[in-house]
């Protein structure tokens, strides 16, 4: 299904230079983690990724998903295997609330993967156990505000799976919720992306310790550019700039004893 590659990405938002040269690349079946401050540009990176940057914004570059430079079209007009899946932080905004689960999970199904009502429906409830649904025909019938935030999110993953996208952007998935469903849904994101033939996968987070328990590889972003990328254990252990070495004694410092819980 190819790579997605950013290159030379630059963004201004009113005048003012929110990205500049911003170079990356994931690898089909690839777990990467962009790293970096609130306000550093993680982010607007995934807009722009996505296809969903904010009115008034301009961007220069390339994104190539599958060979297909994407920057310039909208997200509905990109071919279908030229698409991102998103899995955003607030799931309540995510989901409709009005719609039952079962249908949300029917339409990508439908729609991107041409399945029928009867085959769709049959997927949905493979996809729930999955997701670690024991009784996957309650669910279906269900309405997101019935759900709990960790419930939510792993109907997020699906959705994001359903859609068959080659890529799933996940942006901030973990940091609403309790530190024990955040080391849940990470386990779940590992999995669903260890299958060969599965999405890879760019986890854009400040928690560096959610990024060393899902990625192999991360990239460091401040003020809009990358300043420092490399395997996961070289950025832990032997980061090169100050800034990320500010990230991990932060991350030392914590006082959430998460090594016990994301085992």
């Amino acid at each position: 299904m190819g790579n997605l590659t950013i290159d030379n990405l630059r963004v201004t938002l009113n005048n003012r230079q929110m990205l500049e040269s911003v170079s990356l690349s994931v690898c089909h079946g690839e777990r990467v983690a962009l790293l970096g401050r609130s306000g550093s540009g993680k982010s607007l990176t995934a807009r722009a990724v996505l296809g969903l940057l904010p009115a008034g914004a301009k961007a220069s570059g390339t994104i190539r998903l599958g060979g297909i430079d994407v920057l310039p079209m909208p997200a509905l007009a990109r071919p279908a295997t030229a698409r991102v899946a998103m899995v955003m932080q607030d799931t309540s905004s995510a989901l409709n609330p009005l719609a039952t689960i079962g249908y949300q999970l029917r339409q990508p199904l439908q729609h991107c993967r041409g399945l029928s009502p009867r085959q769709a429906a049959s997927e949905v409830a493979d996809l729930l156990l999955k997701m670690g649904f024991t009784a996957p025909h309650d669910i279906v019938n269900r309405y997101p505000p019935e759900l709990s935030g960790g419930q939510r999110q792993r109907i997020c993953i699906a959705m994001a799976l359903a859609s068959n996208a080659p890529f799933i952007i996940a942006d901030e998935p973990t940091t609403a919720l309790d530190v024990v469903t955040q080391a849940q849904i990470l386990k779940l994101l590992r999995s669903v992306t260890a299958d060969p033939a599965g999405p890879g996968l760019l986890f854009i987070t400040h928690d560096l310790h959610a990024a060393s328990h899902l990625c192999d590889r991360a990239l460091i972003i401040e003020n809009g550019c990358i300043v420092e990328e490399g395997a996961m254990s070289q950025i832990l252990h032997a980061p090169r700039q100050i800034y990320t070495q500010n990230l991990v004694g932060s991350a030392h410092h914590c006082v959430v004893a998460c090594e016990k819980v994301f085992a």
